[in-house]
Order: structure tokens, then C-alpha cells, then sequence
């Protein structure tokens, strides 16, 4: 972005090498003296002021225009080899030359520094638009303070950079410095050479601060390094804004889920309450007697309501488990027809409507997996197969191996899911059936998936022509569990 200061010794040196183009320029000439009239030697003459004009600035093309002039007087104009001039008409040559040639040296120089100035303008136009694609999308308060620093660094060719970013919500502070060398002192040896705050509506965000060799920034310099704060400052306003929608729209959908959840959770306890509650006052009144059948009854219709209240605080406890990422099953090798068997045994009561079959192949592998969770989502699976499928209709759980993974289902009889909806009942809270003919919290699927995927498989249901079935699969390859037939052979 900026130019370095050139040395004395260089600029006279540029004023030296106009002169010696001057020089060699009048040696051509001098030799082809005989063969050139006035006119072109004057034409000629001009070559040496507008290369130097265009190499080395005004100047050096002052210094050749007067330079040419002299050169000219002495060689060309009579009396020869001295600077008198004889005749009215060559002193009139002369003055049309030197004005001729200074003006030509000042318009190259007012074209050459607007070029450069365009050139100058189109780099810094250049760095901007790349800075401003550097802050686009999300990002931390860090990152934004680095590319800061970075693209400061670089235009400015500073000999540090440091940006500093202020604390925000639950964004702590952020200070980067560069080059990386500088990071690791606790404070800069000088005072910096410019300062630029990152100011925003919402008052000061930041600031930059450049350290140079120099004393000050030119106004290039200057302009760059405030359009750099302004476009900072920009980019943290927006990843604040950001943060600051996100957390709004975490605590909407926190306080849409827990009045989703009060709602169905409380609909489904008051129900088995409702019941348990009944069954224990008509126990309690007497009037019913102890060996009689509607006794029994009663105490059956308690049990009952007990498992469900049970599964339903189970379910709760899981999908908070699940949420909070603990949920973690601890591995065995396990036969899935004995957690299938297990679960069946545990609804027994529940499917008394239903016939419940079981088909695993005796040579199914052993799979590692968490007996207790697997069993909970077969419960969960045929739970949801007796609230949809017709009474008297079979539910059948099987099982096959495939390649390196077990692949499970759970079929039944019940009416289709629409293909829309097929990917989304595995949701917290989602319902694909009207929520006045079947009760539950819409918890059961979305914890079969939670424990499903923590075993490394994958759950989906599908359609079929005479029912829904859910299908999992189940890793047979799991890194830390040992290999089934060392743990044989140790046995």
C-alpha cells in the first residue's frame, strides 16, 4: 500500500541518470549531425525529457528539459561549441524548445501521478472488497478480530497490528496481535503511530492499533484504516446480533418444548391417576369383597396403571438423558432374542388384545449393545405397534444379520403413515395420528432413535401393504469392544 522513502542518494541519482540520457542522446546526435536538420533534432531532444519524466517524476524531467537545452545551444545552434546565440530566429527556437519541453514534462508527471493514483485507488478498492468478503458469514468475535489484524498487517505494512475486541453476552474479551511475534509481550515498547476505534450504534466495540516506522499515516493510509474500523466494527455488531437471536430463539423453542411437554405430561398422568385413585377408594370403602373376581379387578387395573405411569417416567428421564449427552450404553454381547423375549414379557398385560410374535434365526450373532436400552426400544416399538394396530392383528419383532450389522424390525398391522410424515415421527412431541384417539407424550419414538444412533445405527420406518414397520440396525463392529470369539476362547 505504501511506498518506501527513497534515500538522497537515490534521488540524485535519478537526476544524474536524466543528465546521462541527455548525453547519450546528444552523442547520436552529434554524429549524425550532417544527416538531421534542425526540426528533428528538436523533436529528438524531447525523447530523453519524456523517459525521465515517466521513470523518475517532474524533477528529473525538469532537469533533462534544461539539460536538452543546453546541449542543444551548444551543438546544434551557430556559432558552434558555445552558448551564444547569433541570429534572432534561434533564440526564438530555443525558447519555443525549453517552454515546449517543460510543459511536456509537467503533463507526463500530472499522468503519471494520476495513474498512479488510479492504480493506487484500484488496489485499495481491491483490499477492501476482499476484507469485506473475509467478515461475510458467521463468526466469533476472535476470528474477527484476527482478520482484522491480518488484513491491517498487510495493507498497512505495519510492524504490528493489535486489535482489541469487548466482552459481549457470553463472548468473552478478544485481543490478537501481529505478526505473531509481538504476542507474547505484556506491552508495546512505543505508543502506536495511528488508533482507530471500532464504534458501532451500540457504542465502542474495539479498537485498532498500528505501530510503523514512520511518524503518521499518509491520507491513503489513514482512509484504509478507518474503513477497516467501520467494516470491524460492522462485523461484530452483526455476530452479536447473531448470538443474540440464536439465544432468543434457544429459549422460544426451550419454552414452546416445556409447554408441550406440561401439556402432554400432565394429560397423561392425570388419566392412570384418575384411574389408580378410583380403584383404591372403591378397595378402601369396603364394599367390595376380598375374595371376590372385581377385587382382583381393581388390583389388576392398579398394576396396570402403575406400569404405565412408570414407562412414562421413563421416558422422561431418557429423552433428558439423551438431551444432555450422557446418554452412553455400556456394551455386552448380548442375544437380541432374549431383550426381544424381555420386552415382550414386560407388556404382556398391555398387548392381552394383540398376538406378539417372535422370529430370530438361531444363528443370529451375539450383538454389542446395552441390554437394558435395547430392550427399552423394542418396548417403545411395540407400545406405539398396540396404540395404532387393529385389535386381534399380530406384531411381529425380527431380526436378520446383514453384511457387518444386525438389521431389526418391528412390523404391525396398523394404518399408513403419509411419506411426509414418515421421517418426522421420530421428532420430540410429534404426532401423525390425531392426538383425540390415541394418548402419549410423542416421547417413545424420538427415544428409540436417541438410543439407536448412540449404538452407532441408524432408525427409519416404512410403509407396507398391510401395515407400518420400524427397521434398525445395529453395528456388529464396535472398536471398544473385544472380538466375540477371543472373548469364546478365553472362556
Amino acid at each position: 500500500m505504501r511506498r518506501l522513502p527513497r534515500s538522497p542518494l537515490f534521488i540524485t541519482a535519478e537526476y544524474l541518470l536524466a543528465i546521462l540520457l541527455v548525453g547519450l542522446i546528444t552523442g547520436v546526435l552529434h554524429s549524425l549531425r550532417d544527416m538531421l536538420n534542425v526540426e528533428i533534432v528538436i523533436v529528438l531532444y524531447l525523447l530523453p525529457v519524456i523517459i525521465s519524466t515517466l521513470l523518475w517524476g517532474l524533477g528529473p524531467g525538469i532537469v533533462a528539459a534544461l539539460t536538452a537545452f543546453f546541449a542543444f545551444n551548444y551543438f546544434f545552434i551557430e556559432p558552434r561549441f558555445t552558448l551564444l546565440v547569433q541570429r534572432p530566429q534561434d533564440l526564438l527556437v530555443l525558447a519555443v524548445f525549453l517552454a515546449t519541453a517543460v510543459v511536456l514534462s509537467q503533463l507526463l508527471s500530472r499522468t503519471r501521478t494520476a495513474l498512479s493514483a488510479a492504480r493506487q485507488r484500484e488496489h485499495e478498492a481491491l483490499r477492501l472488497y476482499e476484507f469485506s468478503l473475509a467478515l461475510t458469514g458467521p463468526q466469533t468475535d476472535q476470528s474477527i478480530a484476527r482478520t482484522i489484524a491480518q488484513y491491517t498487517v498487510e495493507a498497512l505494512q505495519a510492524d504490528r497490528v493489535e486489535v482489541f475486541v469487548e466482552a459481549s453476552g457470553d463472548q468473552s474479551p478478544s485481543r490478537v496481535c501481529l505478526p505473531a511475534d509481538h504476542a507474547q509481550r505484556v506491552a508495546p515498547d512505543r505508543s502506536p503511530t495511528a488508533l482507530a476505534p471500532l464504534l458501532t450504534a451500540r457504542g465502542l466495540q474495539g479498537e485498532i492499533r498500528v505501530w510503523l516506522e514512520r511518524a503518521a499515516l499518509t491520507a491513503a493510509e489513514d482512509r484504509v484504516l478507518k474503513t477497516f474500523a467501520t467494516q470491524g466494527a460492522l462485523a461484530v455488531e452483526r455476530s452479536q446480533l447473531a448470538r443474540s437471536e440464536t439465544r432468543a430463539l434457544v429459549a422460544e423453542e426451550s419454552d414452546q418444548l416445556k409447554t408441550a411437554l406440561l401439556s402432554s405430561v400432565s394429560h397423561e398422568l392425570r388419566t392412570p391417576l384418575a384411574t389408580i385413585k378410583a380403584a383404591v377408594t372403591s378397595l378402601r370403602s369396603g364394599a367390595i369383597d376380598r375374595q371376590s373376581a372385581a377385587r382382583d379387578e381393581l388390583l389388576e387395573t392398579i398394576e396396570e396403571e402403575t406400569d404405565q405411569l412408570n414407562v412414562l417416567v421413563g421416558n422422561l428421564l431418557d429423552m433428558s438423558r439423551i438431551e444432555a449427552g450422557v446418554l452412553k450404553p455400556r456394551r455386552a454381547w448380548n442375544d437380541l432374542e432374549e431383550i426381544i423375549s424381555a420386552a415382550v414379557a414386560r407388556l404382556k398385560q398391555a398387548s392381552r388384545r394383540h398376538r406378539l410374535q417372535i422370529a430370530v434365526p438361531d444363528d443370529l450373532p451375539l450383538v454389542p449393545v446395552d441390554f437394558v436400552q435395547l430392550q427399552q426400544v423394542f418396548i417403545n416399538l411395540i407400545s406405539n405397534s398396540l396404540k395404532y394396530a387393529p385389535a386381534g392383528t399380530a406384531i411381529r419383532a425380527e431380526a436378520q444379520q446383514r453384511n457387518r450389522e444386525v438389521v431389526a424390525r418391528v412390523i404391525n398391522q396398523g394404518p399408513p403413515v403419509p411419506e411426509e410424515q414418515l421421517d418426522r415421527i421420530f421428532d420430540k412431541f410429534y404426532r401423525a395420528k390425531a392426538t383425540d384417539r390415541v394418548t402419549g407424550t410423542g416421547l417413545g419414538l424420538s427415544i428409540c432413535k436417541g438410543i439407536v444412533e448412540a449404538h452407532g445405527g441408524r432408525i427409519w420406518a416404512e410403509n407396507l401393504i398391510d401395515g407400518l414397520a420400524f427397521n434398525f440396525t445395529l453395528p456388529l463392529d464396535v472398536k471398544e469392544m473385544p472380538p466375540l470369539k477371543k472373548i469364546a476362547r478365553d472362556a
